[in-house]
């Protein structure tokens, strides 16, 4: 490859800071923000009404009492919101402080060894089937108009206008699974106790089949095949704690 082209410009790479912006090489500011939320939201809200459903659907195949029923469900909420927010801010924490690496070592490179990042680019461009001189072409392009985002951009698309935030997905996820978990302890508290259980049953169900099509749609995959595993799923954990829960209860277990 020649070096020797004169469209290359080194005091351009060098500084992203005063390149322009490219309006088409960035995703909406905010974009990977809110698709985090949403996807933590729905996950959340998800695993709120499986894991409270079968906990107090488990409870209720021993007893009808309201009492431990209620201290069960309250247990299951508490707990696993907290859980779903913890396990939410670690992941996420993990995948920003990658992000931020990424972006300080791309600054570095730009600042020390600009012609190596126009190089490594327009190797990319090369590798996606383009012509060694088209390629050559869409690096400087893409470096003059925004050297940063074009270095990021073979770095799994990152946005450094875009880090997503731990706080935002905890928050997210633990009132979306706090949320979530209310549907099955109206379910199982409100009716007379021998509609507990159908009742929590199907509006369990009808749930998951909703939250199932808003994650497919979100990860644009089949929301029919989505909707079904996940109901299909969520009846599989209200049946085997129901099964447990009446075992126990059989053979004398008092709460």
């Amino acid at each position: 490859m020649s070096t020797a082209d004169p469209t290359f410009d080194t005091a351009t790479a060098a500084d992203p800071s005063t390149a322009g912006e490219a309006p088409s090489a960035r995703r909406e500011t905010g974009y990977q923000q809110r698709l985090n939320q949403l996807r933590a939201a729905v996950l959340g809200a998800n695993d709120g009404i499986v894991s409270v459903a079968a906990t107090v659907v488990g409870v209720a195949g021993v007893t009808t009492a309201t009492g431990p029923i209620l201290a069960a469900g309250t247990a299951a909420v508490v707990g696993g919101a907290v859980s779903m927010a913890l396990g939410e801010y670690v992941s996420v924490s993990s995948q920003s402080d990658s992000e931020k690496a990424k972006i300080s070592a791309a600054k570095q490179e730009l600042e020390q060894d600009p012609r190596s990042a126009h190089d490594e680019l327009a190797a990319h461009w090369r590798d996606q089937g383009l012509a060694p001189e088209t390629a050559e072409q869409v690096a400087t392009e893409l470096q003059r108009q925004d050297a940063l985002g074009a270095r990021l951009s073979i770095e799994g698309d990152i946005d450094p206008d875009d880090i997503v935030s731990p706080w935002h997905a905890a928050i997210a996820s633990f009132l979306a699974f706090f949320l979530g978990a209310l549907l099955p302890m109206a379910a199982i508290l409100l009716p007379p106790p021998e509609l507990r259980i159908p009742i929590t049953f199907a509006s369990t169900l009808v749930a998951l089949a909703l939250t199932g099509w808003i994650a497919a749609k979100v990860g644009d995959a089949n929301p029919v095949r989505a909707s079904l595993r996940v109901v299909l799923g969520g009846a599989l954990a209200l049946g085997v704690t129901f099964v447990i829960g009446s075992l126990l209860g059989q053979a004398g277990l008092n709460i």
